[in-house]
């Protein structure tokens, strides 16, 4: 995976983890009405699509009620999936649809959040060094760090915000992305690009 932004610690590149071959599978039965097989398929997924709307919304319930109401989305519509994208990136791409349109109406945006983020902190030093001391120097650090991090995504464009959730946080290659955002892989890349050189900005002063 790319390097991420200069004070964004980087998180795992995490793959899906079933094959296209059983999701296919399970897709096939669900279509067919097994009730059982499309809830192995929320099981499987509920995690990342809640991570993504989360790190969208920052709100716990907002997240919780968008990504319920995807699966409802995708299970309504699966009898016109054909099957030419995998399972997951087509769910993904309900979620995100439905993330955008109501991050638009959302009068006042909310305050972005990384609580549940794992930062694989061993891969910055700076961090290494926060989380290597049990003081409370290191819980006022992280908590400064937290608070920047938030406040630096925050001021991202939505777009911006979505490509940084979708491949520095969640993991997903350049061309899932694209297929998620419905985009070329170009695109996706020059707002990657551009939304870490705005968090480089932001974060800057935090790792003088």
């Amino acid at each position: 995976m790319p390097p991420t932004a200069p004070g964004i610690p980087p998180t795992p590149a995490v793959a899906p983890t079933s094959e296209p071959a059983e999701d296919a599978e399970l897709v096939r039965r669900a279509q067919a009405g097994d009730l059982e097989a499309y809830d192995a398929l929320v099981r499987r997924y509920q995690e990342r699509i809640y991570g993504v709307v989360y790190h969208m919304t920052s709100n716990h319930e907002d997240a919780a009620d968008l990504a319920q109401e995807a699966f409802v989305r995708a299970y309504r519509a699966l009898a016109s999936f054909k099957g030419d994208s995998s399972f997951f990136t087509w769910l993904y791409r309900i979620a995100v649809n439905q993330t955008l349109n109501f991050l638009k109406q959302r009068r006042n945006r909310g305050h972005l959040s990384l609580n549940d983020l794992d930062f694989q902190a061993e891969n910055d030093p700076d961090i290494v060094a926060l989380i290597s001391e049990k003081t409370p120097r290191r819980e006022t650090s992280l908590r400064e760090l937290q608070e920047r991090l938030n406040t630096a995504l925050q001021k991202l464009s939505v777009q911006h915000r979505m490509v940084v959730t979708l491949h520095d946080i969640q993991g997903l290659r350049h061309e899932q992305i694209a297929e998620i955002m419905n985009c070329n892989v170009g695109t996706v890349r020059s707002r990657l690009h551009y939304a870490r050189q705005q968090l480089q900005a932001y974060l800057a002063d935090w790792r003088q």
